[in-house]
């Protein structure tokens, strides 16, 4: 891989306001067939962020971590929104035989806890979600190849300036 062709940028939210901004920068630019792999301790706020998301996306579902059923589906106007919990999976191989392939090309695909998966997806999205200085506070890391997110890094670059 072309180390020229990675990209990060971090963008520091004081509140749960700030980061629906954040989520609501990013749906301008995402695309169905899009992968966003989110990462955070335990609260941190993946949940949050993506309720965030797709509500800007358009859509007044209610947005719930799919912990035990591991998979939820939202409609939006503009594409499906796969949302995958992928905690209690052990591997990329599990991930693989839940069969959810369709949704890759046609929707948005959402995971938390990524990492339990690492490695299913080439050129997904990453954020990185860490507490800040108060319990409000969250710093939001959005990293991957610069190629396919050259328009988030570019919407998230415009708002890191503001």
């Amino acid at each position: 891989m072309d180390p020229h062709d990675h990209q990060s940028i971090s963008i520091p939210a004081q509140n749960e306001t700030q980061t629906g901004q954040i989520a609501a920068a990013v749906t301008d630019v995402l695309r169905a067939g899009d992968v966003v792999i989110l990462d955070g301790a335990l609260a941190a706020g993946k949940t949050f962020f993506i309720r965030a998301l797709v509500a800007a996306l358009g859509s007044d579902e209610d947005v719930t971590s799919p912990t035990y059923t591991i998979a939820n589906i939202y409609e939006t106007p503009k594409f499906p929104v796969l949302h995958v919990d992928a905690y209690r999976l052990e591997n990329a191989k599990e991930f693989y035989h839940l069969g959810l392939d369709d949704y890759f090309d046609t929707g948005l695909c959402l995971i938390e806890w990524g990492q339990r998966i690492n490695g299913f997806f080439d050129a997904a999205l990453q954020i990185d979600i860490e507490f800040g200085a108060t319990d409000q506070d969250r710093i939001f890391t959005f990293s991957g190849k610069a190629t396919p997110w050259k328009a988030v890094f570019a919407a998230l670059k415009d708002m890191s300036h503001d």
